[in-house]
């Protein structure tokens, strides 16, 4: 199933289960920007919508209610998504609603939420900056939570590297990480790949970086 299908089954779903302000806030606030999010960055890296929920209702510290635009919530955090565009963010922003934004957020994360922030232009101009932050941040959580699984504890320091560096990781990246020899560098490397972990980036017949395969999150969980 693509993605186009996908949103549409995911929506219906949503706005079913939904009603009065709530299923109103959807209806309103899942827009161009946020399709645009889940479709170019969220989606070519998890390849479904599971445990996402778009304008997420939560409260803050005096019970006010207010809407995240994509609520990520799995057994192992909770990760809020917003994608600002830069004028309307800007237009609608005095000191008083700027000193309450940062207040909420900070509110947020006192509460156990992780929130992060995506501008339009990147979402729609540059996905792969937001897609390799979005990796930075949500991937070492997952990889900590693993409780039982053919990985071992080092294989998966080695995978969290490779989310954390936000490329393409390299022998070389081993080796001088661990300070181990380039021999074993590969070694682990490899037995990466053939777990199904990572895939291999071969130029010129010859295999120069790895990196992390698309939807590894998703078997993570």
């Amino acid at each position: 199933m693509d993605f186009e299908q996908q949103h549409q089954l995911w929506m219906e779903h949503h706005l079913n289960v939904r009603s009065g302000e709530r299923k109103g806030r959807l209806m309103r606030g899942h827009q161009h920007a946020e399709n645009l999010l889940l479709k170019n960055v969220w989606w070519p890296l998890f390849g479904n919508l599971e445990h996402l929920h778009p304008e997420y209702e939560v409260y803050d510290w005096n019970r006010k209610s207010q809407f995240l635009d994509f609520a990520f919530i799995t057994p192992y955090g909770r990760f809020g998504l917003e994608c600002d565009g830069f004028q309307s963010h800007i237009k609608d922003m005095d000191r008083e609603r700027f000193s309450y934004s940062l207040n909420r957020d900070t509110f947020l994360t006192g509460m156990g939420w992780k929130i992060i922030h995506f501008s339009f232009d990147d979402v729609q101009k540059r996905p792969e900056i937001c897609r390799m932050l979005l990796q930075m941040v949500i991937g070492p959580s997952h990889l900590r939570n693993i409780s039982a699984d053919p990985v071992s504890p080092l294989e998966k320091e080695v995978i969290r590297l490779a989310w954390n560096l936000g490329k393409p990781i390299r022998t070389k990246d081993i080796v001088n990480h661990y300070e181990v020899n380039f021999r074993t560098a590969r070694k682990w490397l490899q037995g990466l790949v053939h777990k199904g972990m990572l895939q291999p980036i071969i130029k010129n017949k010859y295999t120069c970086y790895y990196e992390p395969v698309e939807g590894l999150s998703e078997r993570l969980f």
